[in-house]
């Protein structure tokens, strides 16, 4: 059987129409017969484009609402029969099966349609495509004989390869498309499969295979050293901000630790929209750790806290800012002898972006759209050598409210505030963690650390410069309870006044006993924050 094999009849029925009838019409240049189905008929008759309908090919009405128009032998038949087979001819010419030479399909939009997580059962059950997976699974299988097409942007190749070789496809091509095409299918089922697994979450969060299909979205220079390969994936179903699907404005092409960081930076801007909606807030984080965080009146305002926080580790960092970038903002990130990596925010105005890319030619900036809660269930997976680790994402808040006073004076209202702010922060360090901060302002983090100790000096070296400044009333954060109250001494001889963690150490009345003693507040959270 020769390599190139001419293509006399498509079948197309596209739920996607970009680039349709170009196409079409590109096919039917080259003397193909075009058989198609329902929409996509109309769309190309429309268009002056002589179309024999599906009811038509296999005598036999399209009916059940849609449900049913292609599932026939009529059509599998003639996609699945082998053309240099004799028992398969034979059995084609007995029963009137036409060969279908070309198949293209593009699926109902489920993945889309199920991004909505208000969108009904009943609505996202008919965007479930049956006879579309069926048809390419049929097509690709049969590869040596059938061209199957999932997607414009495969239209030009396709067409290109008609017109070189006089109607025909080369084996090479519909290799490369078969495999694409059951690439397809599975990221499409699996899709189906999660989906049906999440509103299944009542009773049983985790199911017994996990299943979830990601495309790839980016091919990334290196990972995290240049002797790794690496690339970036997609999650279909993914419905809120993400950097992985942000429009990259300006600048170069993103980095496997670009992405990380900016990531971890774009959550960490989220969890303080969801603690203070009203007040906007800046990150600069340097290797997923925030080394620069700050609440205010403006962005500018908390651009400017955020930075000077730790401006030498904020040299080559990630910014993130939970608003749109105006040209204040943007003349104070641009100010001075600055170098960022990436800034990743909402949006950012015309103006902002000019002064922005005038600056640096290389920054990357990144919108993302509008910043909603990073509330509600989620889940996490972690690789390991021989299988993966998936667990709930931390998605639970952190409110003013939300503190148990167990020692020292009773906390204004600024130092609940704070208290709820470094928190926050505290969660997105590398455990064990503790930070130091004030109005509204992180001064200096430990994180990382193989004890706390270590992490509270490394913070208070951090916050040096800013305690004993008598700036409001100094908050220190550490995401999980004190083994003992020689950190805590530590934090308090620096100058702090308020100490906040989540409690539950046999030895925490150690810890109380010394706040009241010299003064200081304490709080508990009741929530361990730990992040590996």
């Amino acid at each position: 059987m020769s390599h190139l094999v001419p293509v006399r009849r498509a079948l197309v029925s596209v739920s996607d129409k970009t680039d349709l009838v170009p196409f079409v019409r590109a096919l039917v240049a080259c003397g193909v017969e075009i058989v198609s189905t329902g929409g996509t008929a109309s769309v190309l008759t429309a268009a002056g484009i002589s179309v024999r309908t599906i009811d038509q090919l296999t005598g036999f009405p399209e009916m059940l609402d849609g449900r049913v128009k292609t599932l026939h032998p009529k059509v599998h038949g003639g996609l699945l029969g082998r053309r240099n087979v004799d028992s398969h001819i034979a059995a084609m010419q007995a029963h009137g099966i036409e060969a279908i030479d070309l198949v293209c399909v593009n699926l109902y939009p489920f993945e889309r349609t199920v991004r909505d997580e208000g969108v009904a059962e009943e609505h996202a059950i008919e965007q479930i495509d049956i006879g579309g997976p069926s048809m390419l699974r049929s097509a690709a299988k049969n590869f040596e004989s059938v061209t199957v097409v999932t997607d414009p942007g495969q239209y030009d190749r396709v067409a290109s390869e008609l017109k070189t070789h006089d109607g025909s496809t080369t084996l090479e091509l519909r290799r490369e498309l078969a495999a694409l095409t059951f690439a397809r299918t599975a990221e499409y089922d699996t899709a189906i499969a999660a989906w049906m697994a999440r509103r299944m979450l009542g009773h049983e969060r985790f199911p017994p295979v996990l299943r979830h299909g990601f495309t790839r979205h980016l091919d990334l220079r290196y990972g995290e050293n240049p002797h790794q390969l690496a690339a970036a994936y997609a999650d279909p179903s993914a419905n809120g901000p993400s950097v992985v699907n942000a429009a990259l404005l300006h600048g170069k092409p993103l980095s496997y630790n670009n992405l990380l960081d900016a990531a971890a930076a774009l959550e960490l801007v989220q969890d303080l929209a969801e603690t203070f909606p009203d007040s906007p807030s800046a990150a600069v984080l340097k290797h997923t750790n925030p080394c620069g965080c700050a609440v205010a009146g403006s962005l500018r305002e908390a651009f400017e806290l955020a930075y000077a926080g730790d401006p030498l580790a904020a040299y080559g960092g990630i910014v993130a800012c939970n608003r749109i970038v105006d040209r204040a903002t943007a003349e104070s990130i641009v100010a001075g002898e600055k170098f960022l990596e990436v800034i990743v925010a909402e949006g950012f105005d015309a103006d902002a972006l000019e002064l922005l890319t005038q600056r640096w030619k290389q920054v990357r900036l990144l919108a993302v759209g509008a910043i909603k809660s990073s509330t509600g269930h989620a889940t996490s997976w972690r690789s390991i050598p021989g299988g993966m680790l998936v667990q709930d994402q931390d998605r639970l808040p952190v409110s003013l409210g939300g503190f148990k006073h167990v020692a020292g004076p009773a906390p204004k209202a600024s130092a609940l505030a704070d208290a709820a702010m470094l928190t926050v922060v505290v969660k997105h360090l590398k455990s064990n963690a503790v930070c130091i901060g004030s109005v509204g302002t992180l001064w200096g983090a430990g994180a990382g650390q193989m004890d706390r100790v270590a992490s509270c000096r490394i913070a208070i070296e951090k916050a040096r410069q800013r305690l004993g400044q008598g700036v409001g009333c100094v908050t220190a954060a550490s995401d999980a309870f004190f083994p003992f109250s020689d950190g805590p001494e530590l934090l308090i001889d620096a100058g702090v006044r308020c100490l906040v963690h989540p409690g539950g150490s046999k030895r925490d009345q150690d810890t109380f006993d010394l706040c009241n003693a010299r003064g200081v507040t304490c709080l508990t959270t009741g929530t361990r924050r730990f992040r590996h």
